[in-house]
């Protein structure tokens, strides 16, 4: 009868605007590869960076996440500078795999960081990513009531999950690039696997706080 007893999960598709502009996000390293002559330590330096931007909005959902409970505001003091340490070492451990088996470099921290983002010419194409991530955050957790019913231990979990599964593509994908010496072809395989995992993280997200959204809704009517 009404389609408000429909459920939130099947009426979310794939082709939205965040979507689309996580897919040109996406397709930024593909223009650096074809005409700036990206090579594979390029491409995943890239990637590897957005865990870091992946972190950074964490927070600002955890930050944002239930704001009428003074409960949460006390645990928020506990969990979000936790939060920070743990990834924080979560991710520089995954820099130095790629500094190391891909860049020929060691890791000395974020110097090393910066120098390597100069050389690779990889700043303005970083912002890509910062808005793709921004706009989601902006479009869905904020302007969808996501925020409302966003569970904060389980935001604290929720990128390391994306992450590793990312990190394992992006790492075979990396080594099979280097074994066909085929950097062209290679890497952009490499990109579309990345894109097709993007994706069906970002729809697995909405459902779960759609859901949510959509219960809490009901309730409150």
């Amino acid at each position: 009868m009404g389609t408000g007893s429909e459920n939130p999960e099947k009426t979310i598709g794939w082709f939205t605007l965040p979507v689309v502009v996580l897919i040109l996000a996406n397709l930024v390293p593909v223009y650096f590869v074809v005409f700036y002559g990206w090579q594979i330590f390029s491409v995943i330096l890239f990637f590897w960076l957005e865990n870091v931007i992946i972190g950074m909005f964490n927070v600002l959902k955890m930050l944002f996440s239930e704001p009428g409970s003074i409960a949460k505001w006390l645990a928020k003091c506990f969990i979000i500078p936790f939060f920070c340490v743990h990834y924080g070492m979560f991710t520089a451990v995954h820099g130095i795999f790629v500094f190391v088996m891909f860049g020929g470099s060691s890791f000395a921290g974020p110097s090393t960081v910066l120098h390597s983002l100069r050389e690779q010419s990889i700043f303005y194409p970083a912002l890509a990513l910062i808005v793709s991530h921004g706009f989601s955050f902006f479009w869905n957790y904020l302007g969808k009531g996501e925020y409302r019913t966003a569970s904060l231990p389980l935001l604290m979990f929720g990128p390391y999950g994306r992450v590793i599964v990312l990190h394992i593509t992006i790492l075979f994908g990396g080594f099979l690039v280097m074994v066909l010496r085929s950097p062209v072809s290679g890497l952009l395989l490499l990109v579309f696997l990345k894109i097709i995992l993007d994706i069906k993280a970002h729809l697995a997200e909405r459902k779960k706080y759609g859901a949510k959204v959509a219960a809490e809704a009901v309730l409150g009517a």
